[in-house]
């Protein structure tokens, strides 16, 4: 993570107003209707994110006290949660986000400075410092006011933001066995992915398309790939990023 925690931080919590925004102006009929992700409504969106919220509870306590907490007790848990909370009345689901959000945010004030040097795993079980629970909260957030596909998009982002995201997820993807080698060029922000051009197919375009396209949000038309030859191909498939 190359922004300091203060900085995650901040993101997570606008991003937590923009989605609470963007809930509050649902009618009630538009909980149950599809949402952007396959095979969720929007109300399984929402549901994840109160979710989401409690699983930060709890990675801030293992941080903080030092007992293992881990973010949900398991893949198959987290799942039939999401699927029950989604049934609820829209009143309910709204109270849920507003209530767990606003509970983490209190939880993220009052932790001791130096509980943020603790070691936790994320979700895919791999070591990380507490700092970077600003980093996976400001990401659902975001990532997940686009998934509630009401108007909201990735240019909706704050723009360093974006920047983090495209550098995070290309290296995260170059780490995999299974992940292309890409180099990534921002055309707005005259920005490249990783440092180094090297033998990878390149990927350029607008900043927020290549962050819809590389969290698997879609293949923006705006995108062109390349080879390190420069002959123009179509754009490389990818793995899941998380």
């Amino acid at each position: 993570m190359s922004h300091p925690l203060s900085t995650t931080l901040a993101w997570a919590g606008d991003g937590a107003a923009h989605l609470r925004g963007l809930m509050d102006r649902m009618g009630d009929d538009a909980f149950r209707a599809p949402s952007a992700l396959p095979g969720w409504s929007r109300a399984h969106v929402l549901t994840h994110v109160a979710r989401n919220a409690d699983a930060m509870l709890n990675l801030l306590h293992w941080a903080r006290t030092g007992e293992q907490t881990p973010a949900y007790a398991s893949d198959e848990a987290r799942d039939a949660a999401i699927d029950e909370g989604a049934s609820r009345t829209p009143a309910e689901i709204r109270a849920d986000v507003v209530a767990t959000s606003d509970k983490l945010a209190l939880t993220v004030k009052s932790m001791p400075e130096e509980a943020w040097s603790a070691r936790i795993l994320n979700r895919q079980g791999r070591e990380v410092p507490a700092t970077e629970i600003g980093w996976m909260r400001a990401r659902e957030m975001w990532i997940h006011s686009v998934d509630l596909d009401v108007g909201a998009g990735f240019a909706d982002f704050p723009q360093p933001m974006l920047c983090e995201l495209v550098r995070d997820v290309v290296a995260t993807l170059d780490a995999r066995e299974d992940g292309p080698a890409l180099l990534v060029v921002a055309s707005d922000k005259s920005m490249t992915w990783p440092a180094g051009e090297g033998d990878r197919t390149g990927v350029e375009g607008p900043v927020a398309d290549l962050a819809a396209w590389l969290v698997g949000r879609g293949r923006p038309r705006a995108l062109r790939a390349t080879t390190p030859q420069g002959e123009r191909v179509p754009l490389p498939a990818l793995p899941a990023w998380l």
